[in-house]
């Protein structure tokens, strides 16, 4: 994947997927190291599952028989001098941890995180108990969180897939997350 905001939006699927109501999402950048981490509280994977789960081969899709989304983003992680970890215990949910070295030249671009989160809200028809924390730490004082719990109680009843409610996430995000690190850009 060419940004790393589409991992994170792959393996969040995956989380929906896996009947999680709760998904966190954490980026953190500090000094020479971006980390992000996904938690959810879905079903959560079988030990032998979880042990093959990096293969590209193994996939619960029944439409094809390759899962190329933690593949990709442990490739990635690696690739830019970083690690990948993946833990998940039936019954209780998954997290899934990468970290990148920022100033290498192999790591993908974080992407745009505001598209990530507005099309997932916009799937909320289909996931409309699911709950998304996104979480946002740099080090030059940056530290935002975005709540989906918050925002509906702020809406009074408003769908958050209403058009002008995704307008404001989507621009309410990229304002809060948008970051000039000079010469390592995020």
């Amino acid at each position: 994947m060419q940004e790393l905001a589409l991992n994170i939006l792959d393996i969040v699927e995956n989380s929906v997927k896996a009947q999680a109501r709760l998904i966190e999402i954490d980026i953190t950048a500090i000094g020479n190291t971006l980390t992000i981490e996904i938690r959810d509280d879905g079903i959560g994977m079988a030990p032998e599952f979880l042990a093959r789960v990096t293969d590209p081969f193994t996939t619960t899709r029944v439409t094809r028989k390759v899962g190329m989304g933690i593949p990709l983003f442990k490739m990635a992680a690696e690739m830019s001098g970083g690690d990948f970890s993946i833990e998940s215990e039936e019954g209780k949910g998954t997290k899934v941890r990468a970290t990148f070295m920022i100033d290498s030249i192999d790591r993908p671009p974080l992407g745009d995180l505001s598209e990530t989160m507005v099309a997932l809200l916009s799937e909320s028809e289909q996931n409309s108990n699911v709950e998304y924390i996104l979480r946002f730490k740099c080090d030059d004082n940056v530290d935002f969180i975005f709540d989906t719990r918050e925002l509906k109680e702020q809406l009074g009843g408003i769908p958050v897939d209403t058009p002008e409610v995704l307008v404001f996430v989507r621009d309410f995000i990229k304002e809060n997350t948008t970051i000039n690190r000079g010469a390592n850009p995020l």
